[in-house]
């Protein structure tokens, strides 16, 4: 059956490897060329694939620069800035900015409506760039190329990261890891500069921004801190500059062709302010002027909100700005004047920006491939890298355990044992979470799985063993394991849709704003769920054992139990609560004392002192 079976060989080379910068503007593929590091040309011998795919009428596909000159004539059917859409939901905001897309609606994910075909996911747009880089790499090389580092944003979440490496998967790549844009750009410097001791990553892209520190030590780079936003970059200067065009002219629904062909002038216009004090373009016969005292003022905000996320990592690393020894630019947006003004404020000192900020993150993604793939390199430098936001778990009253907390280094693996809430219990909910909040319904849900084959024990009496596993590209695994049975329940966590930006930055923001609130709710549940295992177990024992009480005793025992009831049933006071809690339990002692002698000399019957000393 020659032709039909094809034997896998594991010591057959896997080709050349390299690190790909899949960005929201442009992308990069770089490898370590005879022990150097360096971008290679991947359109019309350019260093910058420029991150647009058009999709024309009779079914082919344009990638680059060649799919950029199809903007303005054909904007539904150029898809830009993708990667902002990477493991979303059609009802997630980015849908309802400002763009030229076209959305098949009814559906979950995001689909873009495109001619000459089915409708296309963010995953497939990604792949033909991803598709293009590989074929790019491999002309460069003359050879096979099937392996590939590649970057995300560190404040991706489970979803978008899936999202890539599925991409990769599609465009006919083994994608060897995900590394964090700010840790790629650190390990650049790190190891092609020599630098050592704690540095800040500034990360801001055409669509993402990531801020890091990061702290370098004779090969170690351990992250301290994450912080960002998945929806914030250069797209947002551009829109800024449209919006104000669009106001002028008094248009509140222009056509897509319209927003295409001034999303393009406005971006033209930014990147010639770099330059210049003053600029202008032409768009529908008027002529628009904007200086850059204009254009920094209009986002201004912008810069604001990437300020929050510095000062928020710092506090979260437990550093100051001035223990900074230098800050790295990454990204294209870090070219504007306000930003790099912006971050010398910030920290006190002119940011580095010796290696092209937008080649310096593909150069770390090809180092990070080289180390991972060369036997001479592979103890050469150890990532020490973190996950963005806390993980737990659901336990009873919709109370959050946190078993993973954020800016904990990866990859990481943590378990807990839980106990069975009630009687008799033969299975359990397991309800992963994340967020930094302590009641669950203000985290956002992961995945839900049960646990069935749990013995029918007593409450209490059931042991489930909970646990999170973290690989170093940051995918969540959860088992659930059974401890007197062995029964197992495993599942990787796969959201359907991301984490907006919005909701990230809320998550953080509501963290710290309501700290005490949660803090004194999740000490109310918890007092709640123990009033009513004490309601369970002691009307049980009501009915097993009532008439070890005289009628006087049973009257004042079921009183407290009504009193203790209501008042888990109305009261916000959880030190109230504590407190009947604690009445109960005192005045039922002689009950549970007469209970145990109980039990001893049911148990004893039958059997001599002897019988229980051997």
């Amino acid at each position: 059956m020659k032709g039909l079976l094809q034997i896998h060989d594991p010591l057959k080379p896997k080709g050349h490897v390299v690190g790909i910068d899949l960005g929201t503007t442009n992308s990069l593929v770089a490898s370590v060329v005879q022990g150097k590091t360096k971008c290679l040309p991947v359109d019309d011998e350019a260093l910058l694939l420029p991150s647009v795919v058009h999709y024309a009428k009779d079914g082919s596909v344009a990638v680059g620069r060649r799919a950029v000159g199809k903007l303005s004539s054909d904007p539904t059917d150029t898809i830009k800035s993708v990667k902002r859409f990477m493991g979303k939901s059609l009802g997630d905001l980015e849908t309802k900015k400002l763009g030229a897309w076209k959305f098949v609606e009814g559906s979950g994910v995001v689909r873009f409506q495109v001619s000459g075909g089915q409708p296309v996911t963010p995953i497939e747009v990604s792949g033909e760039i991803l598709r293009q880089l590989k074929r790019r790499a491999e002309s460069y090389f003359a050879g096979k190329v099937e392996q590939a580092v590649i970057t995300v944003p560190a404040y991706f979440d489970d979803a978008q990261r899936q999202a890539t490496k599925d991409a990769g998967r599609l465009a006919g790549l083994e994608v060897l890891r995900l590394l964090n844009e700010p840790t790629a750009a650190a390990l650049a410097y790190g190891l092609d500069k020599g630098a050592q001791g704690l540095y800040a990553v500034y990360d801001l892209g055409g669509g993402t921004f990531d801020v890091s520190i990061l702290e370098l030590v004779d090969g170690v780079f351990q992250v301290k801190a994450v912080g960002g936003d998945s929806a914030l970059g250069g797209d947002d200067f551009d829109r800024t500059i449209v919006q104000r065009v669009l106001d002028a002219k008094g248009l509140s629904t222009p056509s897509a062709s319209q927003i295409a062909t001034l999303l393009q002038l406005a971006r033209a216009a930014k990147e010639r302010l770099t330059d210049v004090a003053q600029t202008s373009f032409d768009f529908e016969g008027t002529t628009h002027p904007l200086t850059r005292a204009e254009f920094d003022q209009a986002i201004d905000p912008l810069l604001q909100k990437t300020g929050l996320s510095v000062r928020r990592a710092l506090k979260d690393a437990g550093v100051t700005a001035a223990d900074v020894k230098g800050v790295v630019l990454v990204g294209g947006s870090t070219r504007v004047p306000a930003v790099r003004a912006f971050v010398e404020k910030i920290f006190g000192k002119p940011p580095l920006a010796d290696i092209d900020p937008d080649q310096v993150v593909a150069m770390g993604a090809a180092i990070q491939a080289d180390l991972l793939t060369n036997d001479a390199r592979k103890d050469e430098v150890l990532l020490l890298d973190v996950i963005p936001l806390s993980l737990g778990l659901e336990t009873m009253g919709g109370i959050v355990e946190k078993l993973v907390t954020r800016n904990s280094s990866i990859p990481v693996a943590q378990a807990q044992i839980f106990t069975t809430f009630q009687d008799g219990q033969t299975g359990m909910d397991v309800h992963v979470v994340q967020g930094e909040r302590e009641l669950v319904a203000d985290c956002r849900s992961l995945a839900r799985f049960r646990l069935s084959g749990i013995p029918p024990l007593g409450a209490g009496l059931g042991r489930v063993q909970v646990t999170f596993s973290i690989d170093a590209d940051g995918i969540l695994s959860v088992a659930a394991k059974e401890l007197t049975t062995g029964v197992e329940q495993k599942i990787t966590v796969k959201p359907t849709h991301g984490l907006t930006d919005e909701e990230i930055e809320q998550m953080l923001l509501d963290s710290i704003d309501h700290a005490e609130d949660d803090v004194a709710k999740r000490l109310l549940v918890e007092q709640q769920v123990e009033a009513k295992r004490l309601l369970i177990d002691a009307r049980k024992q009501l009915t097993i054992n009532g008439d070890l009480l005289s009628a006087d005793e049973r009257t004042t025992l079921e009183a407290n139990l009504t009193r203790l009831e209501q008042l888990a049933a109305t009261t916000s006071d959880h030190d109230a609560l504590k407190a009947a809690i604690v009445q109960v339990d005192d005045g039922a002692k002689p009950f549970v004392e007469r209970i145990m002698n109980r039990a001893i000399s049911t148990a004893a019957v039958g059997h001599s002192l002897e019988d229980f000393s051997s």
